[in-house]
């Protein structure tokens, strides 16, 4: 039988397809060994993570892989998760997200092109749970999605990263329509890293100071604990200019305007520690078992728009800014607004405190209070945890003998408690809080499942593998409301709007708990009929107690033309459940639309205000993939994969348009016993309302040889992605397929020139990024077609001895710089950069990093 002596079953997340494509890590890695060993001699000391098969060859992968050396990663000026893995993987896209809302807290991944949650997350095979944040402004792409946290991982707890291009929902459930990521702890029994990193952007702002370690330690004899921490504290970063109200009010004479009012940047990350662990345990009798897990936690702040203090609607202005909104807090009624205006002549900053110093004193308003208007600040604390237990081995007697074995158990919690300063509820008059606990998010999730494989002689070129399995989940996500002051509606909502201004709290009518429960059952077979030909296929049905169940399958496979070359296809289908969150979420954000700041609630699609509006209940996104590619492994350092895919998405969810909410609406509603809805002006839902067919190219080449008396190897990943939306409806509206369709660069591309010697490595990375769609504060009113850009990565190592090495470095080394907003527009939004450059827009980076090894 041909199969390892001994073989460590996995769950579904650590396919064939992942595992056997490992040695593209080899070619893909600056530590590559020296050419003359034979290719099957590297695949043997790199493929020992579990597989339903012996370890394959490079070129046996019958799916697009793409393998990130642990070591590899760490080489980036970024410690964010994110930002490592777009500058290995052109077909990732993540977007900064300043003035975002919660995707400020947590930005969104997209992988070909598809929505965050459209890849599906794993931890050591096992699926890792959501964040508790829902993207609603600053997504484009992303908008209504709910995916993964993946920045709580710290690069140095990571063996490797395994990214599958392939459409695998037949294979691991949903969300796994783009593909899947899989971040592999490391397992070490002994010794260890400690890195200390500084880093500053060219511009002065955003430094950032990092301290990480791992080690490793024996459990008995039979066993390992792995550990890895990481604490980072980073600055802020603002790339933005004053905007022209602010400046204008300045030069009235109004001596309390800040001289940046409102900042366009990365937010503040402060106090950002997280903890992994890695354990496992041989039990004996080709048994063991394993545990693993994660907390982390940090504390972010960013900025938010600016309230002009004679315009702001609802707390300084009612009518455009000709007059201030003046309340009477004796509640007769009897306080006259003060005009902004002397006839046709607007009054300077002097006379208008004048007018307002002259009020009576049960007369009230906000420009008394700020005289230069406020710009709130929003943030969160997000804590994240994790734990992962399990046993594997094999059945050694009984019916089930010779059976392989995975039983697990894993529940996820990921918190979000928001928090809004420098604010009002403008309801609440003189007697509000600046400051606000606005509730929380919490989305927490529980799996348990059992992997079987048994391999069967049935007269093939090698035994034929039967893998089966059955999983469990619970997923639970819920608001708890924010305190009083933050959603309260004060006696002045008539003339003022109420909740903390700019994100209001969680009402007690929206907070609760909602849950959702599925299981799912799997069968996959895997034959090679011949030296040549491996074919494979996987059907699993799933059903969840909220919208039903759904059968899904996958065929793939691979024909070696000659020892070198191959050609390798998959066709599968697909789902994507809506999350619990998705369907249950409220919100309060504040846009920009025909240059005013409005405020939108986002409800869930069964609330009754949105059922009015066309709103229902969303149902899971369906999805057909296919892939062919080709595959070279030539002699001479030479190795190369090239994949076309089209991936065909129906019912996908996303952020309606606004709607407007008006007074016979509000009459109507409450009437029929809807509360908390008298600032509501307009509205938005989540939807399944567009079909959308992605296609696209991944060429990924490897080159290795000597030179400059060093080892040389060069590493080029090319994507080409087309996003078409072929179906929609005005309920979603042109701009939202505009931006799904040309948000991102059609073309990406890297090429790593790696060098070692025998004390200094050093690599230089060239980026590039096509062509793509510049818009900001998700308004359709400022939309550019901007030009495609290179950047250059550098960095520098030395070895002073096994122990200790000292590198310094720099992303985007000459700071090319971001599309620039034109100046008229830049002006009014207060920003120099359109926010959905693919390359960032803080400029260029340096940095420097000792680390010591033991």
């Amino acid at each position: 039988m041909n199969k390892p002596k001994y073989y460590h079953p996995v769950s579904r997340a650590v396919k064939y397809a992942l595992t056997s494509s490992l040695a593209l890590g080899v070619y893909s890695s600056s530590v590559l060994a020296d050419e003359t060993v034979a290719a099957e001699t590297k695949v043997e000391k790199i493929a020992v993570v579990g597989t339903r098969l012996a370890p394959r060859s490079i070129a046996d992968s019958p799916v697009p892989v793409d393998i990130i050396d642990g070591d590899e990663l760490m080489k980036n000026g970024s410690s964010d998760m994110l930002n490592m893995l777009t500058t290995t993987i052109p077909s990732l896209n993540v977007h900064a997200n300043p003035i975002s809302d919660t995707a400020t807290l947590t930005r969104p991944v997209n992988l070909r092109g598809l929505s965050s949650d459209s890849t599906l997350v794993l931890l050591n095979g096992k699926r890792r749970h959501r964040a508790s944040v829902i993207t609603f402004l600053g997504g484009g792409i992303n908008d209504g999605a709910q995916g993964p946290d993946i920045s709580v991982i710290p690069g140095i707890a990571l063996k490797q990263v395994e990214v599958l291009r392939d459409g695998a929902a037949a294979q691991y459930g949903s969300d796994a329509i783009a593909g899947v990521i899989n971040f592999v702890l490391k397992d070490n029994a002994d010794g260890g890293t400690i890195e200390v990193k500084q880093g500053e952007y060219y511009e002065g702002d955003g430094s950032s100071t990092e301290l990480a370690a791992n080690f490793g330690m024996p459990l008995t004899q039979d066993g390992f604990v792995n550990v890895s921490l990481q604490y980072k504290n980073v600055d802020p970063t603002s790339r933005s200019v004053q905007r022209g109200d602010a400046a204008t009010l300045a030069a009235q004479g109004n001596p309390d305007i800040a001289p940046i009012a409102q900042i366009w940047g990365s937010p503040e990350v402060k106090d950002d520690f997280t903890f992994f662990f890695n354990s496992g345990l041989e039990l004996g009798n080709d048994r063991s078992a394993y545990l693993f897990g994660n907390y982390a936690e940090r504390d972010v702040v960013g900025g938010f728009y600016y309230r002009n203090p004679h315009t702001r609607g609802g707390v300084f202005s009612n009518d455009g800014g000709r007059t201030l909104e003046v309340i009477d807090t004796t509640g007769a009624g009897n306080c006259a607004n003060v005009s902004l205006f002397d006839g046709d002549r607007k009054l300077n900053h002097g006379e208008i405190t004048a007018r307002v110093g002259a009020l009576p004193s049960n007369c009230f308003t906000f420009f008394s209070m700020f005289p230069g208007g406020f710009t709130p600040n929003f943030g969160g604390n997000i804590t994240d945890t994790s734990l992962t237990a399990g046993t594997k081995g094999e059945f050694k007697e009984g019916v089930f003998k010779g059976v392989f074995y995975d039983f697990y158990g894993s529940v996820g919690r990921n918190e979000s408690a928001f928090n809004i300063v420098n604010t009002v509820n403008a309801s609440l008059g003189p007697e509000t809080p600046t400051a606000f606990d606005a509730g929380k998010y919490v989305q927490l999730e529980k799996n348990f499942g059992a992997d079987f494989v048994k391999y069967i002689e049935a007269g093939l070129y090698n035994d034929l593998a039967i893998a089966a399995g059955v999983q469990w989940a619970e997923e639970t996500f819920e608001i708890i409301a924010g305190e009083t002051a933050s959603w309260e509606v004060g006696p002045y909502v008539s003339q003022l709007t109420n909740g903390s201004n700019g994100f209001p709290g969680f009402q007690p009518d929206n907070a609760g708990v909602n849950v959702r429960r599925n299981y799912a059952a799997y069968i996959d077979a895997e034959a090679e009929l011949s030296e040549n030909l491996l074919v494979a296929a996987a059907l699993r049905y799933e059903d969840y107690d909220s919208f039903g169940n759904t059968t899904n399958y996958k065929v793939t496979g691979q024909y070696r033309l000659t020892e070198d070359l191959a050609i390798r296809g998959s066709h599968s289908t697909g789902f994507r459940a809506p999350t619990v969150g998705q369907a249950n979420v409220s919100n309060v954000r504040t846009a920009i639309i025909g240059g005013e700041l409005v405020d939108i609630g986002l409800l869930p699609p069964t609330n009754p205000v949105s059922v009015l509006k066309g709103g229902k209940e969303l149902t899971p996104e369906e999805s057909r993939s296919y892939t062919l590619g080709l595959v070279y492994s030539g002699s001479g350092g030479i190795f190369f994969t090239a994949d076309l895919f089209r991936i065909e998405v129906d019912d996908r969810i996303g952020q309606s348009r606004e709607f407007a909410v008006t007074q016979a609406d509000r009459d109507q509603l409450k009437a029929a016993g809807v509360r908390g809805i008298d600032s509501l002006s307009q509205l938005t839902y989540l939807t399944n309302d567009f079909d959308t067919v992605t296609t696209g190219f991944d060429l990924v080449a490897n080159y290795s040889t000597n030179l400059f008396d060093g080892r040389s190897s060069f590493s080029l990943a090319y994507n080409w992605t087309d996003t078409e939306v072929k179906r929609f409806t005005d309920v979603t509206g042109a701009f939202k397929v505009s931006r799904l369709e040309n948000d991102l660069p059609n073309h990406r591309a890297t090429l790593t020139w790696n060098q070692q010697w025998e004390s200094i490595d050093m690599f230089v990375r060239t980026n590039y990024f096509g062509e793509y769609q510049g818009v900001h504060a998700d308004s359709d009113e400022w939309v550019t077609q901007a030009s495609a850009k290179v950047t250059f990565d550098v960095e520098a190592a030395y070895h002073f001895n096994e122990s200790f090495t000292v590198a310094v470095g720099a992303q985007n080394l000459f700071d090319t710089k971001a599309e620039r907003i034109p100046d008229n527009i830049s002006s009014i939004l207060g920003a120099k950069y359109f926010e959905t450059s693919p390359m960032g827009i803080n400029g260029g980076y340096y940095y420097l990093k000792g680390i010591y090894r033991f």
